[in-house]
């Protein structure tokens, strides 16, 4: 099943759920009873050997619960466990009905014992006439989700800091940021010939913290039709919120293609899209760019888009050292937006901490008619599929935060595209494109005007008709900006590249743009 340009994010979890190979029931009885990273892989394991199950349907109140329900039941603050200790984390869970008609299991795991952490309805407040229909003091016979609260941004409240909601997907948030793009644990057959399979968490265990650690660990079983995995994440908050995954895989299936580190987001529109519609904001994304960095320090700057059709591009990066979707316009005026404050969505780098081998970096860009579409998704593929019967273990660090530009690189800053030739000018030749790159920053930066340096342009398709690299002096911080007309002739996709450089050295990160047009002259 893949997610198409017309479901809303909300619609979109819904299919995904209600198509989503569920696991069986809980890993036993384990109510104190030892837990160890160890143990889960052994179970996990095993559990690979038969096919994946159901878990027992909800109780008939959290079946029948409507979008209109959910909306009114709200978790109880007070209700947060470990909000009675000195314990720097707190636990909240999220309500299960409606979508989330799958249990999820959570234990606390003390000096190596695990014993479950149960919900009740006493744990939530239910508005309107919802309370109506929900009987008093039940247990819950699992959750939808957990959140992870945290003195993140000052030291009187707790922010929320991670969530872990629906399917494998999770969120997490660097100091002042606001929630953007999600996580999960592991993609399957995203946009291939056939279905899509969406792996999820069916349980989780909490190591239960002391109260002078700046770091909670989370542990996960994860299950679907072609794999299960154990996943341990080490979760350390601060500007940059790091989270630290150890994943063993066990597969049941040969997969065709396994995405590892798979990040979602939302495009809509920025500077350098094409669009039929009046909005007054300047741009409207979660996430603008894919970026890439090589082992070598090279860097890969590829801007997103909202295209015509459903666009895949393959970056194969044998010696990658970190990938992710990042956000680098960080004030207010860039999107005039107060209540979106897209200025304030996390970027997120992917760092493997252990041998991935040779693989290459997908990025899936899909049509979106909505701001609510999450359109973009990225991860890796390791060039071998995995094969029934194999496992494998990966270890990547994850950072989410602001992440601002540093290093010798001038960094791409900002993409502007328009009509090709003079401004001002009538078009003659309507195949005819401006692209305008910023690079900011870096030795470049502190380069004089009349630096001998040179623009490095590659295009796939059409002719360069100017190329023009200038210092901008007027700007508040160095920059040089490019301007490359192109054109496109009769093609309908054409790949570009460009970076700044001297005699000796790369100056400038790469930028990378795939220009995808539906308007060819036939």
């Amino acid at each position: 099943m893949a997610l198409t340009a017309h479901m809303t994010r909300r619609s979109a979890l819904a299919t995904l759920l209600a198509g989503v190979a569920l696991p069986r029931t809980v890993l036993g009885d384990i109510t104190g009873t030892a837990f160890s990273y160890e143990w889960l892989k052994d179970q996990m394991q095993a559990r690979a050997q038969t096919p994946d199950a159901p878990p027992p349907p909800l109780d008939n109140f959290l079946q029948n619960l409507t979008y209109d329900d959910y909306r009114n039941i709200y978790f109880r603050p007070e209700a947060a466990r470990w909000s009675d200790t000195p314990l720097p984390f707190h636990v909240s869970s999220f309500h299960p009905g409606w979508l989330f008609k799958e249990p999820v299991k959570i234990h606390e795991v003390t000096d190596g014992a695990a014993r479950p952490l149960t919900f009740s309805t006493d744990d939530f407040e239910y508005r309107n006439d919802v309370g109506t229909r929900v009987p008093d003091h039940a247990e819950l016979a699992g959750i939808a989700g957990l959140k992870l609260t945290h003195p993140l941004n000052t030291p009187d409240k707790f922010d929320e800091v991670v969530t872990f909601l629906g399917a494998s997907y999770f969120r997490a948030l660097g100091r002042g940021n606001s929630y953007g793009l999600s996580a999960r644990g592991l993609a399957i057959n995203t946009w291939l010939n056939g279905p899509e399979e969406f792996p999820r968490f069916s349980e989780f265990w909490l190591e239960r913290p002391k109260a002078t650690d700046a770091s909670l660990t989370v542990y996960a079983a994860l299950d679907s039709a072609s794999v299960t995995g154990a996943y341990k994440f080490t979760i350390t908050p601060g500007d940059d919120t790091t989270m630290d995954v150890e994943a063993t895989l066990f597969f049941r299936e040969t997969v065709p293609q396994l995405g590892l580190g798979p990040l979602t987001s939302m495009f809509y529109f920025a500077e350098h899209t094409e669009r039929d519609f009046d909005d007054f904001r300047r741009q409207v994304h979660d996430s603008e760019a894919l970026k890439i960095i090589r082992k070598n320090g090279n860097v890969i700057l590829r801007p997103l888009n909202n295209p015509p059709r459903v666009s895949s591009s393959y970056f194969d990066e044998p010696q990658m050292a970190q990938f992710g979707l990042v956000q680098r316009d960080r004030t207010y005026e860039d999107y005039q937006d107060a209540g979106a404050r897209y200025h304030d969505r996390p970027s997120v780098m992917i760092e493997p901490l252990n041998d991935w081998g040779p693989g290459i970096v997908r990025l899936v860009e899909i049509p979106a008619d909505l701001e609510i579409d999450d359109n973009i998704v990225a991860f890796w593929v390791p060039k071998s599929a995995p094969q029934v019967g194999e496992s494998r273990t990966y270890s990547y660090r994850m950072h989410w935060g602001d992440l601002p530009q540093s290093g010798d690189l001038a960094w791409v800053q900002g993409t502007l595209a328009g009509i090709g030739g003079p401004s001002g000018v009538p078009l003659e030749n309507p195949n005819l494109r401006k692209f305008v790159i910023d690079f900011e920053g870096g030795a470049l930066g502190t380069m004089p005007e009349d630096a001998k340096v040179t623009p490095i342009v590659t295009h796939s398709a059409g002719d360069i008709e100017g190329m023009v690299l200038h210092k901008v002096s007027d700007a508040a911080v160095p920059t040089w900006r490019l301007f490359i007309d192109i054109d496109g002739q009769d093609h309908d996709l054409i790949e570009l590249t460009a970076h700044v450089a001297d005699d000796t050295q790369r100056l400038s990160e790469t930028w990378v743009f795939q220009w995808l047009r539906d308007d060819v002259p036939s």
